[in-house]
């Protein structure tokens, strides 16, 4: 009989993020990706601004792989008050 819970794996961009322990903490993985992502943006090291102001800046300087981060990370944080998401499971995050 088939197992009812598959393992599924997903893919970091970084090598250390994903070969990183999980923690508990929900999202945690997305969570440094992104933060990595910010940190290595133009709008951060050439820039000198936050990180928050390169993300509402939408000026080019931030790759939109760190948009798309951001996008999976909200959903992350939003499936966990969802109460659907108890029988589907968080998304996005391992």
């Amino acid at each position: 009989m088939a197992s009812l819970h598959n393992s599924s794996s997903q893919e970091y961009a970084d090598p250390a993020v994903a070969s990183h322990q999980a923690s508990g903490i929900s999202c945690d993985r997305l969570r440094q990706e992104l933060k990595k992502c910010l940190k290595e943006s133009d709008c951060v090291q050439v820039h000198c601004r936050s990180a928050k102001d390169c993300i509402n800046a939408h000026d080019g300087s931030v790759p939109d792989r760190c948009f798309t981060l951001l996008s999976n990370f909200s959903d992350c944080k939003r499936s966990l008050v969802d109460m659907r998401s108890r029988f589907r499971g968080r998304k996005g995050d391992l």
